[in-house]
């Protein structure tokens, strides 16, 4: 009987330790998650009301809650797991009213622009993702000559700067987790060969203030096909470039820095057309399954221009990495990167850049469809809580790593 005793004791010391150690495990992964449960809070609005409940009853005295805590917790989690469909649903329709509203206060020429958006936006639980394993051809008729001088494993560069680039400072060994993402537009009104489907009255050369039909428009899509993937996206649709096209970028510049204030990104892409060039039928196109998409390029500025840019290495980096995905993907959808001695407002971000999607002679059409690839190639580029919002592992995954060590650390609270 004694020593029966003597093992008893001992097993119940060592569980004890284990669970000293357990709680002080949960704990640390509790702090260091913080940023996630911020994520969780946004997104599972149920979780956020739990936890305050959780604190408002630490603090009563009630002995038979401390009974019940744990059923009611229980409870509270399964409501949750049950609800989070809803929950989901209720949140991309407040994002949508939300990204409605906020284009009401653009000058007097967008109203039809707002029009639009709305129906965009309300198809946005529709968006149709992009897929993989298709085949990719490029199928520009009569193309330009597509000049590189450098080259990093599939990705081209058309180096015009004094700088050489060595496999060093092409190598992207970068790290994105920040999932806020600006995008906005130093040329506002920059449009592209008029259509059956997208008919539009040019207010210059291939340019309408009607943004409907310009490259404004291509940002809606790729802002809708970012959510989709639980980026958090700000769209600008000021106009930069109207009623004067001198000072846009003076004017660009100071929207994203009014941005940047409230929105800390480190991706901002300026969304253009590839200029009108000397050939304004030229077309850059890809088919990628059944559909045509526009061709895309990465403009990276430099400090070669004589004004400071501390991060233009880590820019061209970033462009590496898209596009290293893209030739794994997509291959043919993206042109050789361009790196210039212009700074192109990039000192703004780590990860800032230009994007031109298509040129004049595609179709609003092309380049629409071009974002759902863009988009699935910077989702696949990032961090795991890219993963879409439909997928069922992402759902769990955030249920396990973020309620539960919440749960935990307030079950800690009550009970020392």
């Amino acid at each position: 009987m004694f020593s029966i005793a003597i093992l008893k004791l001992k097993d119940v010391i060592k569980f004890a330790i284990v669970i000293v150690v357990a709680i002080f495990i949960i704990i640390f992964c509790a702090k260091k998650l913080n940023s996630l449960s911020k994520i969780l809070d946004q997104t599972l609005p149920a979780i956020k009301n739990m936890n305050e409940e959780y604190r408002n009853i630490s603090k009563e005295e009630d002995p038979a809650i401390d009974k019940n805590i744990l059923k009611s917790m229980m409870k509270t989690q399964i409501s949750s797991v049950k609800g989070l469909e809803e929950i989901e649903a209720k949140q991309k329709e407040k994002d949508t009213n939300n990204s409605i509203d906020s284009s009401e206060n653009v000058n007097n020429n967008q109203n039809e622009t707002n029009d639009t958006k709305k129906a965009d936006n309300a198809e946005s639980s529709e968006i149709k993702v992009a897929e993989t394993g298709v085949t990719t051809q490029v199928i520009t008729q009569n193309p330009i000559a597509e000049k590189s001088n450098v080259q990093y494993g599939n990705v081209k560069i058309k180096n015009e700067t004094d700088y050489e680039l060595t496999q060093e400072m092409l190598k992207p060994d970068i790290t994105i987790e920040n999932r806020n993402i600006i995008i906005f537009h130093t040329h506002s009104c920059e449009s592209y060969t008029s259509s059956e489907k997208y008919p539009y009255i040019p207010t210059g050369n291939y340019r309408t203030t009607d943004l409907n039909y310009t490259v404004t428009r291509v940002g809606t899509e790729l802002e809708n096909q970012l959510k989709n993937y639980n980026f958090n996206v700000v769209h600008n649709q000021d106009y930069h470039d109207y009623p004067s096209y001198n000072g846009s970028y003076t004017r660009s510049l100071k929207t994203v820095e009014g941005i940047l204030e409230t929105v800390p990104s480190d991706i901002i892409i300026d969304l253009h057309r590839d200029a009108v060039g000397s050939r304004s039928d030229y077309a850059p196109t890809v088919k990628i399954g059944d559909e045509e998409a526009a061709q895309i390029m990465f403009v990276i500025g430099t400090n070669n221009g004589g004004l400071w840019h501390p991060n233009w290495n880590q820019n061209l980096k970033f462009a590496v990495k898209v596009q290293e995905k893209a030739e794994e993907l997509y291959p043919g959808l993206f042109k050789p990167i361009m790196l210039t001695k212009s700074r192109y407002n990039q000192h703004t971000g780590k990860y800032a850049n230009i994007i031109e999607v298509g040129a004049t002679g595609n179709t609003l059409e092309q380049c629409l469809n071009s974002m759902k690839y863009l988009a699935k190639i910077m989702n696949d580029i990032t961090w795991f809580w890219g993963r879409s919002k439909k997928s069922f592992l992402y759902k769990i995954f955030k249920m396990i790593f973020c309620s539960v060590p919440k749960i935990t650390w307030n079950l800690f609270q009550l009970y020392i």
